[in-house]
């Protein structure tokens, strides 16, 4: 468990810190999006949603649709950085000089949800390989966006990479209460896994759809990113294949 932690504290955080470096052009980032989003969707679909209907049986779905619902919720909060970007606004309405704390706040809770499933103890190996994967993946453009906004926000360098590393901790922190609490319970974990694994995965199937239809621009067909589409959900398919 401590390795999946490392890797998800690394990710966001070295991630994070390459916006104060170097510029990221536009482009790049929309097909790092459309990328992560058909792997998250495709992983769920091929994996995920399978693994849980076996295990959980029918009415696990119920716990799938509180996750997609509660991912629709934070996104009141957090303005929906949780698929790589936020709605434009007014400077007007958004003082630049205050940290975003409403972005914070809905993008931590998100992120130690995320975090939740992997810290279950006891449970197959099977499901953490590619679970990190997604994680990852999708965490790397929400640093870059992140860290963007909060330099937007007039924040010294020094004091954005202390927001990103406290945003980069909540998914260790999620396995850490996951792992406290399943160690506290007696019996067979298996029904608390399922029920913590399909709320996110409810939240993976509403951020990777969203972005899904996000990266297509005014309803229009673009090549290079239905080729991006596609590699993602070859690569959630491939590393399926592997557990």
């Amino acid at each position: 468990m401590l390795v999946y932690g490392l890797i998800a504290f690394t990710s966001v955080f070295a991630s994070g810190l390459l916006i104060l470096m170097v510029k990221i052009p536009r482009n790049p980032m929309k097909m790092l999006l459309a990328f992560s989003g058909a792997f998250l969707f495709a992983l769920s679909m091929l994996h995920l949603v399978p693994e849980l209907y076996v295990s959980g049986g029918a009415e696990i779905g119920i716990w799938i649709l509180a996750g997609f619902l509660i991912q629709l919720l934070l996104e009141y909060v957090s303005e929906g950085i949780e698929h790589g970007h936020v709605h434009n606004h007014d400077d007007h309405h958004h003082d630049k000089s205050k940290v975003p704390m409403g972005i914070i706040g809905g993008l931590c809770l998100h992120s130690f949800l995320e975090g939740m499933p992997l810290g279950v103890t006891g449970e197959p190996d099977v499901v953490f390989t590619p679970f990190l994967t997604g994680i990852v993946l999708h965490n790397i453009p929400i640093a870059i966006a992140f860290m963007g906004i909060l330099i937007h926000h007039g924040n010294t360098k020094s004091k954005a990479a202390m927001w990103l590393m406290i945003f980069a901790l909540m998914t260790p922190l999620g396995m850490l209460a996951s792992h406290f609490v399943g160690s506290q319970l007696t019996g067979d974990l298996q029904p608390y896994f399922n029920i913590v694994t399909a709320v996110v995965v409810g939240i993976f199937l509403h951020i990777s759809t969203t972005i899904l239809f996000e990266t297509s621009e005014n309803h229009r067909f673009n090549a290079m990113k239905f080729i991006t589409i596609l590699c993602g959900i070859f690569a959630a398919w491939l590393i399926t294949q592997t557990v």
